[in-house]
C-alpha cells in the first residue's frame, strides 16, 4: 500500500472521497478495485437494498470484490461519475457512521443525474487509520427524485 494513500486514510473525509473515486471514470476505463478493497477491513460486506419501479425491494449481501465485479461491466460500458451531495457523520470514540447522499452521472458534463442514492457507511479506527466495516447502499427509484432521496 502506498504510504501517502494509507496516511490519508487517517481522516474520514479522505476515506469517503477515495470510496467514491474508486467507482468513477469515463466509459472504457478500468476502475481502481485495489483501492476500493484497501478501504474495507478484511471480511467487510456491502449490502444493496434497492427499490424497483414496481414498488418491490431487493437486497443482496456481497463481499467487496464480489460487489465490484457485479457493477464493473456497467461502469466500464456507460461511464460513471458519482458526486456526494449531502453527508452526515456521527461518531462515538473510534467508531463512525456516515450517511452519504449521492448523485450519479454518466459524464461530469451531464446536467441531470441518472440516479441518486444513499450510502450508510460504518467505519472503525484502529489507532492508525479509518477502515470501512460495512456499507449499506440504497439506490432511489425515479419516482423518488428529488423529494425522498
Amino acid at each position: 500500500m502506498e504510504t501517502t494513500r494509507a496516511n490519508s486514510w487517517k481522516y474520514i473525509d479522505t476515506v469517503i472521497e477515495s470510496l467514491y473515486a474508486s467507482f468513477c471514470g469515463p466509459a472504457g476505463q478500468k476502475r481502481n478495485w485495489d483501492q476500493l478493497c484497501a478501504l474495507f477491513i478484511p471480511g467487510a460486506q456491502i449490502l444493496r437494498a434497492d427499490a424497483w419501479e414496481n414498488g418491490c425491494s431487493q437486497s443482496a449481501r456481497m463481499a467487496v470484490l464480489e460487489f465490484a465485479t457485479s457493477i464493473e461491466a456497467f461502469l466500464e460500458k456507460k461511464g460513471y461519475f458519482g458526486h456526494e451531495v449531502v453527508r452526515r457523520t456521527e461518531m462515538s470514540g473510534n467508531l463512525a457512521k456516515v450517511l452519504s447522499v449521492y448523485e450519479g452521472r454518466f459524464t461530469p458534463q451531464d446536467d441531470l443525474p441518472f440516479k441518486k442514492g444513499t450510502n450508510e457507511i460504518r467505519l472503525y479506527h484502529d489507532g492508525e487509520r479509518w477502515w470501512i466495516v460495512n456499507m449499506l447502499l440504497r439506490e432511489c427509484r425515479a419516482d423518488d427524485f428529488p423529494s425522498r432521496c
